[in-house]
């Protein structure tokens, strides 16, 4: 069994909650997670100070392996000049040098892709086909008993609340060729709000076989919440195992100083 940490949407700088961050900090001890996900947007505006800041939080948590993926706020918004020539400067300077990385923790294989585009699609985000070469080549080498998990900031399946957020161009066939390659889980965050789905309800022709289960993570640490989590901030425990993932959103309730479990969500795997 494969126990997850999976949040995004940290955003220091202005929505910060610091508060919030140390109550995540202390579910993460509380937790053990085998591995952390962080789905991107770790600042508001991709500046220097909120990446010193984001760094010295990604620090207090390296007891274990973090996956990590930059969002469209980790890029410049208002300074063009850098966002045409150099976008993801700060975020390799302070978070991660490579943009697209691999994982491996106890049976299960981490592809994280940066699905943050600076020039073409700054909201809705993209993934290349060049990334797409390097999926299959990660996972051309991954044993089939493996669990083969994508990271991306951006959303691949959209909100079952029926809200007109974007997904990132192409969603269907992305997820028609993550089925090809094997993919069994998607982590995301950008929609600031927590949702399970399943990538058969973009392409239903997936529900006879490879049906890839879909995880969003709500806002962890910000004041970015929307619809029903306008106001909130909520993270995901996953639990992996060789049949199901059970998804146990956690909801931060200031009475307790602290992330609260809710109900669990089981989902089979593929089918």
């Amino acid at each position: 069994m494969l126990t997850v940490l999976h949040g995004s949407d940290v955003h220091f700088g202005r929505p910060h909650r610091p508060n919030v961050a140390t109550a995540f900090l202390e579910m993460a001890r509380t937790v053990a997670p085998d591995v952390i996900v962080l789905a991107g947007d770790f600042t508001q505006r991709a500046k220097v100070r909120e990446y010193e800041q984001a760094r010295t939080f990604l620090r207090q948590l390296q007891d274990v392996p973090v996956v990590v993926t930059p969002g469209n706020h980790d890029i410049p918004l208002y300074r063009v000049l850098e966002r045409i020539f150099a976008p993801f400067r700060n975020y390799r300077a302070f978070i991660s040098q490579e943009l697209d990385t691999v994982t491996r923790v106890g049976g299960a294989v981490f592809v994280a892709l940066s699905s943050a585009e600076a020039h073409r699609g700054l909201v809705n985000g993209r993934l290349e086909d060049h990334q797409l070469r390097f999926l299959a080549r990660i996972f051309q080498e991954t044993f089939d008993a493996d669990v083969r998990i994508v990271v991306t900031h951006h959303a691949l399946a959209p909100p079952p609340d029926g809200r007109s957020d974007a997904t990132i161009p192409g969603n269907g066939a992305l997820l028609d060729r993550f089925r090809e390659l094997g993919v069994d889980l998607v982590l995301s965050g950008h929609l600031h709000r927590g949702f399970v789905t399943r990538s058969s309800e973009v392409r239903p022709d997936h529900r006879d076989h490879g049906d890839i289960a879909i995880v969003h993570s709500g806002t962890a640490t910000s004041s970015r919440g929307r619809a029903a989590e306008k106001g909130e901030n909520s993270v995901n425990v996953l639990r992996v195992g060789k049949e199901e993932i059970e998804v146990i959103p956690h909801w931060f309730e200031k009475d307790r100083s602290g992330f609260v479990a809710r109900e669990p969500i089981t989902i089979r795997r593929g089918e």
